[in-house]
């Protein structure tokens, strides 16, 4: 049977999707991420076409585009949701500083352990390969942490957009310092990304000015296909593309920090509103399906013997305990005490992936096994699963002693309020709820 015909391929894509859409249901109620059971089902769906001989498919150039598409969609989404208000300023900037430093002390110790444990490897190709493996992913953390107070939903949101971001810029500029020739790569890369900041100025409000004036219902594919063809072109001419998709929807997204005195005039805002609310949707419809497939195909893709390794198990574990560990640090100077469950969401995902198959042909070292950085994306999933399932757990007691705090206060004040039509069960769960009292440090109450 020829699995790659038309017809067989509309069939295996709808089922996907819809296996999918069922995960992200799972994974809301379970807080399990739902790029772990997309791995598991490529893994899965590998095996069975190795048990009936379908033959060996290069699923490289697949991953590549998806990964490629994937990560405008996510950053595109991620930057129509940030909104520039004076409010905002403090918590971005600490986001941003967090990003950075967690990155760099990430990758540093990180390149620490490859450059010591895994032979033929020098130190610059150690910071290359310890990169992507300490880029937070926001494709994995931004649906995960729905269900966070606003204040830590938002903070993840930064952090992950910006270590996408600071994460690709400082990949790329690695391979600018190691490619012969770039004795002045830092400062080309400086040039670099300053004309790209205005470039992506200039051509977003060209973007936004052109398109309030197209009528036809069709133009919201066609700005994303203008957006494409600007990440490609940009890519081309060595340019810090993603820039021009985060200054694009940061810009579409705070249309009233950006179009002020005659530009606001110029400006239809009904229109560009609209378009605002239309693209968010489409983007975040298509970054569903695209996630799905693209770790769905990552998963037929990846060798699961290779987890097997005592030395791939090794050089993970400490790579998995210099991230938490420079993490706590971090977070705890910059935040406080008031750190979980944000010490342990620190998902690897897409950009990893995606990042570790960019590495040039000349940069490869061939005794770094892949399955270090299979081994680090799972890890770093279930740490955030054992801690948002805890943090579930812990609100809803919280919510429970809350509850029996107002009938105590009721039951002192002696009076009887009709606003609380629960208030007999509230009692009779009073005396269950005296261990979980007297366990409870006071100073973590939710904020």
């Amino acid at each position: 049977m020829d699995i790659l015909s038309a017809y067989n391929l509309i069939i295996e894509l709808s089922v996907i999707i819809i296996i999918s859409f069922l995960f992200d249901r799972i994974s809301k109620r379970t807080n399990v991420p739902s790029v772990l059971m997309l791995i598991a089902l490529g893994i899965i769906i590998q095996y069975v076409l190795k048990i009936f001989n379908f033959g060996a498919f290069d699923f490289f150039p697949i991953l590549e585009l998806l990964g490629i598409v994937g990560l405008i969609m996510i950053v595109l989404e991620a930057a129509l949701d940030l909104k520039l208000e004076k409010s905002k300023i403090g918590p971005i900037t600490k986001s941003l500083v967090i990003a950075l430093i967690s990155l760099v002390g990430s990758a540093y110790a990180a390149a620490l352990i490859i450059v010591s444990l895994i032979d033929g490897m020098t130190m610059a190709q150690a910071w290359l390969y310890a990169t992507p493996l300490s880029i937070l992913s926001s494709a994995v953390i931004i649906p995960s942490v729905e269900n966070l107070t606003p204040k830590k939903k938002e903070f993840h949101i930064y952090e992950g957009t910006f270590s996408d971001i600071l994460g690709i810029m400082m990949f790329y500029l690695i391979i600018q310092l190691m490619s012969p020739g770039e004795e002045s790569a830092v400062a080309s890369f400086s040039i670099s990304f300053l004309a790209t900041v205005v470039f992506s100025v200039v051509i977003s409000y060209i973007i936004i000015l052109i398109f309030q004036r197209i009528e036809r219902r069709a133009k919201l594919f066609l700005l994303i296909a203008v957006l494409l063809l600007l990440y490609a072109l940009g890519k081309k001419l060595h340019l810090s593309s993603l820039i021009i998709i985060l200054i694009f929807g940061l810009i579409l997204s705070n249309t009233n920090v950006f179009f002020k005195g005659k530009l606001a005039k110029v400006l239809k805002d009904e229109i560009v509103k609209d378009m605002y609310h239309e693209l968010h949707m489409i983007t975040a419809e298509t970054a569903f399906v695209v996630r799905t497939l693209f770790f769905v195909v990552f998963g037929l893709s990846i060798v699961v013997t290779s987890l097997l390794s005592l030395k791939v198990a090794l050089i993970s574990l400490l790579v998995l305990a210099s991230i938490f560990a420079i993490r706590w640090i971090v977070l705890r100077v910059f935040i406080g005490k008031d750190i979980r469950p944000q010490l342990f969401i620190a998902p690897r995902g897409l950009i990893t992936v995606l990042l570790f198959y960019a590495i040039p042909e000349n940069l490869k070292v061939e005794s770094f096994e892949p399955g270090i950085l299979l081994f680090v994306v799972i890890g770093t999933s279930l740490i955030m699963t054992y801690a948002l399932i805890d943090n579930k757990k812990k609100e809803a007691r919280l919510a429970q002693i809350e509850r029996q705090t107002a009938v105590i206060d009721i039951e002192k004040s002696g009076e009887v309020s009709d606003d609380l039509p629960l208030e007999d069960e509230i009692i009779q769960e009073k005396d269950f709820l005296d261990d979980d009292i007297q366990e409870l440090d006071i100073n973590e109450q939710p904020e």
